[in-house]
């Protein structure tokens, strides 16, 4: 069997296989526990108030959007619905680019004299 020799001794390489494996299982444990879900636009526009106040995910395609200066509001299309995003410090995306989104959904929102009825409010994004 092979061994890696260190100061105290020597760890075989079934040893040091496992200890990766155990370090490799609580890192990812550790990052997807702190990523909010992935909900679907369908499950939001059903029930935006189960929603309202936690972290959520959804990506799918830019449909329409308008903006300046950073600021302003995009729609995104899942397939299975559609749902306007703020966005204050992330930039307005093109019509046709695909992102996914964190936020947090409210409802009741104006921007630029337009009303929505349930808005997700980005906190992040990733292309």
């Amino acid at each position: 069997m092979a061994t890696i020799h260190h100061e105290r001794g020597a760890l075989t390489l079934n040893t040091v296989q496992r200890i990766a494996g155990c370090v490799l299982l609580i890192v990812t444990t550790v990052l997807f526990a702190a990523c909010p879900p992935r909900v679907s636009i369908r499950d939001i526009n059903g029930d935006p108030g189960r929603y309202a106040n936690r972290d959520i995910n959804v990506a799918g395609h830019v449909t329409n959007s308008f903006g300046a200066m950073g600021t302003g509001v995009y729609e995104i299309d899942d397939g299975t619905g559609k749902i306007w995003v703020y966005s204050q410090n992330y930039g307005v995306p093109a019509s046709g680019t695909k992102v996914g989104v964190t936020g947090r959904i409210s409802q009741g929102f104006a921007v630029g004299g337009r009303s929505f009825a349930v808005i997700l409010r980005e906190t992040e994004r990733r292309h």
